[in-house]
């Protein structure tokens, strides 16, 4: 597994030393997310999304729909700047200055492929199992309509930097600081609430395994 090039796009300036370079780390900030941010530069001006993603092989998907402006950009070859975010802390220094946030974060810099009608709805299915494991097999197939409406987009992983500063420091010895001041990290985590049933279900209708499946595994990883 080869290491991420350092380019003019991807190389850390500010907190240099918490770049990482191996490729291994930029898959694990994309497959513990379920979600990133998208953007673009459309008619001079910067537009931004969240998305819902899920990484397949050395490539991230997204989807959208086929109407959309920006998704319209992006497939005739907008370059695009994909971000995911893990927040892990609050960094309480003994100044406003001082004080910070612990993150693992990944950005990717890339033009993106329209991924071709034979093999769209197997890439819809990955992105499913990403983000709602199991629910294909809970409800009906994908029909030829709504696969003809939705634009899958393929985004390389070949041009990216990863950032995790999880273990810095909230203070340094002798810094001068009124030491009588608290200071420390406020560990932050995502967590899964009860499934809350639609009004329009059956009553007495179960929850399904892959709804509770899904909630356990956001415990497991305290990230989204």
């Amino acid at each position: 597994m080869t290491d991420l090039p350092l380019t003019a796009l991807t190389r850390v300036r500010r907190g240099a030393h918490h770049q990482i370079t191996d490729r291994s780390a930029l898959y694990d900030v994309v497959d513990g997310a379920l979600a990133g941010t998208l953007a673009i530069v459309r008619d001079d001006r910067p537009v931004a999304l969240p998305v819902g993603i899920a990484r397949d092989g050395d490539d991230v998907l997204v989807h959208g729909s086929t109407g959309s402006d920006f998704f319209r950009r992006i497939a005739a070859g907008a370059p695009v700047c994909l971000t995911v975010t893990h927040l892990l802390g609050l960094k309480y220094a003994r100044s406003l200055f001082d004080s910070s946030m612990r993150y693992r974060c990944a950005i990717v810099h890339a033009v993106a492929s329209v991924v071709p009608p034979a093999e769209k709805e197997t890439a819809l299915l990955t992105l499913s199992e990403h983000l709602m494991p199991g629910r294909s097999d809970d409800v009906r197939p994908m029909t030829p309509r709504e696969v003809a409406a939705t634009m899958v987009l393929r985004i390389p992983l070949a041009e990216a930097s990863v950032k995790d500063n999880a273990g810095s420091l909230v203070e340094v010895d002798d810094d001068g600081e009124d030491r009588s001041v608290w200071a420390g990290i406020l560990p932050l985590r995502m967590s899964a609430g009860e499934p809350v049933t639609s009004p329009q279900t059956v009553p007495g209708t179960p929850v399904p395994a892959s709804v509770r499946s899904a909630a356990e595994r956001v415990a497991a990883r305290g990230t989204a």
